[in-house]
């Protein structure tokens, strides 16, 4: 390997390190219109109405968020009193709209005919979405320790019942 190379893969090296060392949340990492533009959009679809952003859930989501910082994975739920559905990503600025994408595109594998996924799918983030007596939302986004980002919303009241359709 010649120098300009070997020179080439070194800048490589400490960009890649710069990059990850300055990592850092979206500028609308925390806003409530970025979490509910998206969930309101898949709520539509399905003719539910639209959540209400909470301040309270906002609060319990990034207490809970910043508890996990110093580990964000293995995903751990919170255990606590309302729905949940979390989300983590590295290797770029993830946003609140990502997250709700991914959650809602579960939405391909669930079969409302039977009420379950396909398969050796999961569809419960999806479920939890648009779940029709979920009324309020909170959601928090946190930069982990290792500058992955950690992703929480929480639903009030919690959907997912067993036996019950969402809507």
């Amino acid at each position: 390997m010649g120098v300009m190379a070997s020179f080439i893969y070194f800048l490589v090296a400490v960009l890649t390190v710069l990059a990850v060392a300055n990592a850092q949340l979206p500028p609308d990492a925390n806003s409530p219109q970025a979490f509910l533009t998206p969930h309101n959009a898949a709520r539509s679809k399905v003719g539910v109405p639209a959540l209400k952003w909470n301040a309270n859930l906002a609060a319990y989501a990034l207490n809970y968020a910043n508890s996990q910082k110093s580990k964000c994975i293995p995903l751990t739920h919170s255990r606590g009193p309302y729905g949940e559905n979390l989300f983590w990503g590295s290797g770029k600025p993830w946003t609140p709209n990502d997250a709700v994408t991914l959650w809602v595109n579960e939405g391909k594998d669930y079969k409302y005919s039977t009420n379950s996924c396909n398969t050796g799918k999961v569809c419960g983030h999806y479920t939890q979405v648009v779940w029709k007596k979920t009324t309020d939302v909170g959601c928090a986004s946190v930069l982990c320790n290792d500058k992955s980002v950690y992703i929480i919303c929480s639903y009030n009241p919690p959907g997912n019942y067993v036996g019950q359709r969402p809507y």
